[in-house]
């Protein structure tokens, strides 16, 4: 089943395989400000789907590339690698998508992973 949500102004549209199945937390400072919880995707599960006015925010490391609207700015998903080994694996990317910004999703009923990035990272 096929999930799509947008951006505040809806200029970034997009769309995934599935609702998921869990959303994650992270503590780090910069999801923590923005209050994000991500749905993980592998890179062919995601899709931009509308017209998309997109800027990328990359901090410190650079490694990741956090998108966002650059009309509303609203932040849409971010592109990483993947960490499960603690090296970034950059064969194996992952998209995190800003579950608060699906359409029509109870997000309250997904588990929440909390992810201690304010004291590992």
């Amino acid at each position: 089943m096929t999930i799509q949500g947008s951006c505040h102004c809806g200029t970034t549209k997009f769309e995934c395989d599935a609702p998921p199945e869990t959303v994650t937390r992270c503590t780090c400072s910069f999801c923590s400000k923005r209050g994000v919880l991500w749905a993980y995707y592998a890179p062919e599960q995601f899709r931009v789907i509308g017209p998309e006015q997109d800027a990328t925010y990359r901090w410190q490391t650079k490694t990741v590339a956090h998108h966002y609207c650059a009309t509303c700015g609203c932040g849409t998903f971010s592109l990483s690698p993947d960490w499960s080994t603690g090296q970034a694996d950059f064969t194996k990317l992952k998209v995190g998508v800003s579950a608060h910004l699906f359409d029509d999703f109870d997000l309250r009923a997904v588990p929440v992973v909390v992810v201690d990035g304010k004291n590992e990272w």
